[in-house]
């Protein structure tokens, strides 16, 4: 044994050949170094490093502008879009106190059913910084992809894998990455993605030079990025391909080491679907059916992959059926790809079928295996395969990269301008793409301009249409979501009530009541019922249908708030008192952000009114300055507080408040009377003359103003 260890230099020739290396030492003209300028070893070493980090710094540089000038449109126009709702109207997300719930349990989270507390915890704390101002997320997401790009080309050139760095580049511009980067909620992609590649990179170093911090700062990374979305949840069986891939066997060992990775997973992903829970989504599709689907998802991927085109957020979704003999050509095709790629391992290598493996492994948990709620839409997703497509990419631009290199000097450049003309087509149809999240609308009518039979798609495009201020397109959008769903009642609930808006008051309650025939119980139809009735002054059928909603749900502030106000306008003020006391209590007690909320501005209005009305002029005049506080715009509210504070002989308070009503509506007559009585009392004569000659102007029928105008010209005389 002796006779094969390796002599070990002295310590001598050991520093003498680390100065040799030491880019410091053979620095021309190096004052007290000991050597000559001429000494070639140092000065051709230091040009070899200084070559080699200008060509790393360049390629870092170019694949910074490509992961980001792509994206540039979704960085300065990208908007809030569909399941954005989930953390826009999350209380654990507005506030500083929702940390806690965000680490508690995902029914803290509005709308959430997943344990992915590090993703929302990034929410969390850019609200901090930026509140609701979409373009900070949209920024973050951008420099993750942008960091993941960069780890992608570190790990393939750890792996020795044949153009890591083109790799790299596809990944940073393939428009497949569109939706999982451009859309705000799916920062749990491009997080745990991060987490992932981080994890495998540590975990590479760990298996050249063993140490427990490397080991744990990987089982750390996995972990980290399962809390973030638990799709990376094949991990450490990707570590076992990669084992496989570079040793051709998997020893024992390599099963202990990887086994704490499983254990994890395992722990994480069991407390995901616990807070997942048991959810009936009629999919109830057979072992055999569900293979199908799998197997045609794999080949749909792949395809979109070498052809990314036609690519869209809700894909059509398959008809399954074990008696169409096409549908088993995708299992069959499957099958026949993997067998030849394991029996061909020996003289093509064992990385097309690791590749294979990875992408088939990365993608198992959205392959229809398990049931899961999206499958209720599509059975495939772009954002699914992020990850996934690494392994394809890898073994496609590896084996171009191979062949490329065996090409004659006098065809290489050919091949490059090819690869730029490459990553200019992914990079325009990416940038095209990004541009589907500005808006609601834009991100709908792509939906179902290329999937027409995606039903909820017209429903959520006609609500987008009408808060655009485009009724007309949003009626038809309505329209069409019926002719897709006749009984769905969400749907007849929202033509009816753009109808409403429209002003088709009878079309509209024919298909409200339509809508109540199917769902008698549902809240959303009973609500436009009882919309519509108020909007056409019918206020007590308006009364008897919003009572019938608290029915349903008796903590419906909007409910409360508008039996308040219609009581209120039926001068039943005794009666209005308590709705609209019991509307403001359960706004102070509701989530910061919660979709039908009345603001309480307006309740505060109405509530002052009654009480005024009433008699109770302090408890009105309090409630009349609350609602100016929370909005010191309301005409109502700066109207009655000038009002009392004129009373109170406060004229400077008054003159202020009013003009500040003039602020908002300069062309009021009123108000120009009451600025003049304002001024008058101030002894400002001439102002209060020109501000009643304004009001006769705007509206020559005020008697008052006429008359108080010429008493005070003779006064002025």
């Amino acid at each position: 044994m002796a006779e094969k260890r390796k002599t070990r230099p002295s310590k001598r020739k050991r520093l003498a050949t680390r100065a040799a290396l030491s880019p410091q030492a053979g620095a021309p003209g190096a004052a007290g170094s000991g050597r000559t300028p001429s000494s070639p070893v140092p000065r051709e070493g230091t040009r070899i490093l200084d070559r080699f980090s200008r060509r790393e710094a360049l390629a870092t540089l170019i694949l910074s502008l490509l992961a980001t000038v792509y994206y540039l449109p979704a960085m300065l126009w990208g908007g809030i879009v569909w399941d954005d709702s989930i953390w826009l109207q999350s209380r654990a997300v507005a506030e500083w106190s929702g940390l806690g719930d965000i680490w508690a349990w995902p029914s803290r989270i509005y709308k959430e059913v997943h344990y992915w507390p590090l993703t929302y915890m990034t929410f969390w704390l850019e609200h901090k910084i930026w509140g609701l101002e979409p373009a900070g997320y949209h920024v973050v997401n951008v420099l993750l992809h942008l960091l993941n790009t960069l780890l992608v080309w570190r790990l393939l050139l750890r792996l020795a894998v044949p153009g890591a760095w083109v790799v790299a580049a596809v990944f940073a511009v393939h428009p497949l990455h569109v939706e999982s980067v451009a859309w705000i909620i799916e920062r749990k992609d491009v997080l745990s993605g991060f987490f992932y590649l981080a994890a495998v990179l540590v975990w590479l170093r760990f298996l050249e030079q063993p140490r427990p911090w490397r080991y744990g700062l990987s089982l750390l990374l996995f972990a980290a990025g399962l809390l973030s979305k638990s799709i990376v949840v094949t991990l450490p069986a990707a570590l076992l391909i990669l084992q496989w891939w570079k040793n051709n066997c998997i020893t024992a060992r390599d099963l202990r080491r990887v086994t704490p990775f499983f254990l994890v997973a395992l722990v994480i992903t069991a407390l995901d679907l616990y807070s997942y829970g048991s959810r009936d989504y009629s999919l109830d599709y057979s072992l055999p059916e569900r293979m199908l689907i799998a197997s045609r998802a794999l080949w749909f991927y792949a395809g979109k992959l070498v052809w990314p085109v036609d690519l869209t957020v809700i894909y059509p979704k398959w008809d399954i059926s074990l008696e169409n003999p096409w549908a088993w050509l995708y299992l069959a095709g499957a099958a026949a790809l993997a067998a030849t790629l394991w029996f061909t391992r020996h003289k093509i290598g064992r990385g097309p079928l690791a590749g294979a493996l990875f992408f088939a492994v990365t993608l198992s948990p959205v392959l229809g295996f398990v049931s899961f709620g999206y499958m209720q839409y599509s059975f495939v997703a772009d954002r699914f395969q992020y990850l996934a497509g690494i392994g394809v990419m890898a073994v496609l631009v590896g084996a171009a990269a191979h062949g490329a290199g065996r090409l004659p000097s006098r065809f290489k450049s050919g091949a490059t301008g090819l690869l730029v003309v490459v990553l200019a087509l992914l990079g325009t149809m990416t940038w095209r793409q990004t541009g589907i999240y500005r808006d609601m609308v834009a991100f709908f009518s792509h939906v179902v301009a290329l999937n027409p039979e995606a039903r909820s798609a017209h429903l959520n495009l006609s609500l987008a249409l009408n808060k655009a201020g485009r009724p007309d397109e949003a009626l038809a959008a309505a329209r069409t979501a019926v002719e897709k769903r006749p009984d769905h009642v969400k749907a007849l609930g929202l033509l009816g009530s753009t109808l409403v808006h429209k002003g088709r008051f009878v079309e509209a309650e024919e298909v409200l009541r339509r809508a109540l025939e199917i769902d008698p119980g549902d809240k959303s139809g009973r609500r436009e019922m009882a919309n519509l009735l108020r909007v056409q002054e019918r206020r007590e059928e308006a009364l008897e249908a919003y009572r019938g909603l608290l029915e349903i749900d008796p903590n419906y502030a909007l409910a409360h708030s508008y039996i308040g106000d219609l009581l209120v306008q039926l001068q039943r003020y005794e009666e209005a008192v308590e709705p609209l006391s019991k509307a403001l209590r359960l706004i102070r007690s509701a989530p910061s952000v919660t979709p039908d909320l009345p603001t309480a501005h307006s309740i505060h209005v109405l509530l002052g009114t009654a009480l005024r009305e009433l008699g109770r002029t302090r408890p009105a005049e309090a409630h009349f300055r609350q609602a100016l506080q929370l909005d010191p715009r309301n005409m109502d509210a700066l109207e009655q507080v000038a009002a009392a504070e004129f009373r109170r002989r406060r004229y400077r308070e008054a003159l202020e408040l009013y003009q500040r009503q003039l602020e908002i509506d300069p062309d009021k007559a009123a108000t120009h009377v009451n600025v003049g009585a304002a001024l008058y009392y101030l002894d400002q004569r001439e102002e209060a003359i020109r501000s009643l000659e304004r009001a006769l102007e705007l509206d020559p029928t005020l008697e008052t103003a006429r008359e108080n105008l010429e008493a005070m010209r003779k006064t002025a005389k």
